[in-house]
């Protein structure tokens, strides 16, 4: 069957808002996804819901649809996206509602099942990640756009796939493809220059927008619309398929994909060619994330400027003490952003972060912005605060737990309202880890001169719930055959001494000459808890780049 070409127009919940007009203008599609969920976005929603049962979706993906429905029409574009949220079926109404007013012919459907919430009391929102062939089933029956709620992102590629070459459960190879697909796609232009630790390889100010050319075998090769900024080559490619994985094994609803048998080539300019996925039965169990209310939270930067940083801090903090006493989590960080003999007050500054939490806002509200204020004339010299302290605001904690596959019902709800009931897969196959595959030989000996990583290695670093993976990559055989003995676990946590008292874990993927970290625990709660200073570990990656090593001089 002909090729499938699946564009992607939005990574997140905020992305650019004309990338649906560029997308459907800029070239041929066939489909266009639209990612808008995220861990934090659920929350976001959750929060909208209760103020208003009739919310829950993300109203953007509406605006942009009021301005683009007539040119995919035309243009026989279908539209697929995860933007329903908590409320697909609202979300379905309003783009039905929507097409009437412009006099539009168009077919709606949306996939349900995926809202547990019920089942999870005390959660704010529960939702388990359901796979794509709901998603196949409202396109075999003609459906025009097809809205979801909780969906993997990936799920958002393998639907229309499966739909387009008829795929079944049992095309593991195939899924898995559309898999890897998918997941280069998610998160837009990340695969296109956005994000990238080589960015000055390219024109990266305005970059453009993905899209994948599918094959029936499963194979693809990743692009972009011609003349848009940006570019795409093996390392774009590769630093997404390193974000938010972990080892080998990529698992799913509809397949466990083998991140260790992906081939990536350059196939031309701003053309990457993806094959020789393999894929496996998906996990006898969904995830599901839960999203619930954690307490109240409160932040006050103090500025300390000049000399004696290290004195006027312990000054702050003594004073502030009493505040403090019976508040649950309490967290100081002195970031010495200053600098000797500065020349201007901003770099001779430094910065004390105070960040609190607790059940009670009253703790971590007025109580503690009123002792912060009152410091203002009776503290350290130069005392200041950027913005004046808040009253406490409501932060979220995100964990997952895991129900059986069949244990959930995934309906898809075909645009004449038939409902059809999506079986879960007949085969699963429990996770195990792969074995350890060997490492390339090691460089001889020779002179080494200390420099910072990111001279020889690319990263890209992100967040899963209270983990952070940092996904670590070599430009070249040479440098990969240096980084996968030098980079280890314990180096890596010598690097980086947050994760001194955490769990690291290494994966090693020789195909992509890359190494994948899972760094347990560093984000806390999640990140809209806020732990740390980097809630999403975004700058992790290039935090680990800017760290100094002993570099062969031959890499240099």
């Amino acid at each position: 069957m002909t090729t499938l070409r699946i564009g992607n127009a939005s990574g997140f919940y905020g992305d650019r808002f004309d990338a649906m007009r560029e997308m459907l203008t800029g070239g041929e599609i066939d489909v266009l996804t639209g990612d808008y969920l995220a861990e934090l976005t659920m929350l976001i929603l959750g929060r909208d819901r209760l103020k208003d049962p009739a919310a829950g979706y993300a109203r953007t993906f509406l605006r942009q649809l009021e301005d683009c429905l007539g040119l995919a029409s035309e243009r026989g574009v279908r539209i697929v996206t995860n933007a329903g949220g908590l409320n697909p079926a609202g979300l379905a109404d309003a783009v039905r509602q929507l097409a009437d007013q412009l006099g539009i012919p168009v077919r709606v459907a949306h996939v349900s099942g995926d809202d547990l919430t019920t089942a999870h009391p005390g959660s704010l929102a529960a939702h388990a990640y359901f796979g794509g062939f709901g998603i196949a089933e409202c396109l075999r029956a003609g459906a025009d756009v097809v809205v979801t709620g909780r969906v993997t992102d990936a799920a958002l590629v393998t639907g229309p796939a499966a739909a387009h070459f008829g795929w079944t459960p049992h095309d593991h190879d195939r899924l898995a493809g559309a898999v890897v697909a998918g997941h280069v796609l998610e998160c837009g232009a990340q695969a296109t220059g956005g994000n990238y630790a080589f960015f000055r390889d390219g024109d990266v100010r305005r970059p453009g927008f993905p899209l994948a050319e599918l094959h029936e075998d499963g194979s693809c090769v990743v692009t972009k619309h011609p003349g848009t900024g940006g570019f795409v080559d093996v390392g774009t490619v590769t630093a997404q398929l390193l974000y938010e994985t972990a080892g080998a094994r990529y698992a799913g609803p509809d397949v466990t994909a083998r991140l260790d048998t992906v081939r990536l080539t350059q196939d031309g300019p701003d053309r990457v060619r993806i094959e020789g996925v393999r894929g496996e039965a998906p996990p006898p169990t969904l995830k599901v994330g839960l999203n619930r209310l954690g307490g109240f939270r409160n932040e006050i930067v103090f500025v300390l400027t000049g000399l004696d940083i290290d004195a006027k801090a312990a000054l702050v903090r003594d004073q502030m003490e009493p505040a403090l006493g019976k508040i649950a989590d309490v967290r100081w960080e002195l970031a010495r952003t200053d600098r000797p003999d500065a020349g201007t007050e901003e770099t001779a500054s430094a910065l004390l972060r105070l960040v609190v939490r607790d059940p009670d806002q009253e703790a971590v509200g007025r109580a503690l912005s009123g002792a912060a204020v009152e410091l203002a004339l009776a503290s350290y010299p130069g005392f200041h605060v950027p913005a004046p302290p808040g009253k406490g605001s409501p932060y979220g904690v995100f964990e997952d737990v895991y129900v059986p596959q069949g244990g959930v019902d995934h309906v898809a709800v075909l645009h004449d309202g038939g409902r059809v009931p999506v079986p879960p897969p007949h085969d699963t196959l429990v996770l195990d880890d792969v074995p350890e595959p060997a490492l390339p030989e090691p460089l001889p000996p020779g002179p080494v001169t200390r420099a910072p990583l990111g001279l020889v290695a690319g990263a890209r670093s992100g967040d899963k719930g209270g983990d952070a993976n940092v996904g670590v990559w070599a430009r070249t055989d040479v440098a990969w055959r240096w980084l996968a003995h030098e980079l280890t676990a314990d180096r890596f946590r010598e690097l980086i001494p947050e994760s001194r008292e955490l769990t690291v874990v290494r994966h090693v993927l020789p195909n992509l000459r890359a190494l994948n970290f899972v760094v347990e625990g560093i984000l806390g709660a999640g990140v809209a808890a806020r732990h740390r200073f980097d809630p999403q570990a975004k700058a992790l990656g290039e935090w680990l780049r800017a760290r100094h090593l002993d570099i062969p001089e031959a890499l240099l």
